[in-house]
């Protein structure tokens, strides 16, 4: 899903333009607006869609996920910690809310310093883990894990 710019909520920030990795989000010189300059090459991270701070900046849904020309708001809420995703269907009948938290840490801040940190060994150097990767990911401590072997409950009301 491809990701366009309402040029009306636009004000030309340039936080797209920063944090995009294909580098297909541009600021038109004329009028001051960001566009996306190749869709086809967008990588689909929403990157640029979850930093905008003016929402100005909306996915082209595919048929499997949003059929029948429906369209894709993104609503970041610092708040709440949340992003969430409402699809709108064409006749304005039916809508869906996918909430998600913001799982991202502020520019600079809870990073450990790796001068500090020793060097890796030889086998965490040949290892397909990642530095620090959080042990609910790994299948090195007794298979694939769930709710009850990471200690978290479900609740009512909230989707995972």
């Amino acid at each position: 899903m491809p990701t366009y710019v309402h040029m009306t909520r636009c004000d030309g920030c340039g936080e797209c333009v920063d944090i995009c990795p294909s580098d297909i989000m541009h600021i038109d010189t004329d009028i001051r607006r960001a566009y996306n300059i190749e869709p086809d090459m967008c990588w689909e991270c929403y990157s640029c869609v979850k930093a905008c701070p003016h929402n100005a900046i909306d996915v082209r849904g595919y048929a499997d996920f949003t059929p029948l020309g429906s369209s894709v708001r993104v609503r970041r809420d610092e708040e709440k910690g949340v992003i969430a995703w409402r699809i709108i269907f064409r006749n304005g009948q039916k809508d869906w809310d996918l909430i998600a938290p913001i799982t991202t840490k502020p520019w600079g801040s809870g990073y450990d310093d790796l001068r500090a940190v020793p060097a890796p060994e030889d086998s965490m150097r040949n290892s397909e883990l990642l530095y620090k990767e959080p042990k609910y990911v790994r299948f090195d401590e007794g298979g694939l894990h769930d709710l009850n072997t990471n200690k978290l409950v479900m609740k009512e009301g909230v989707y995972y």
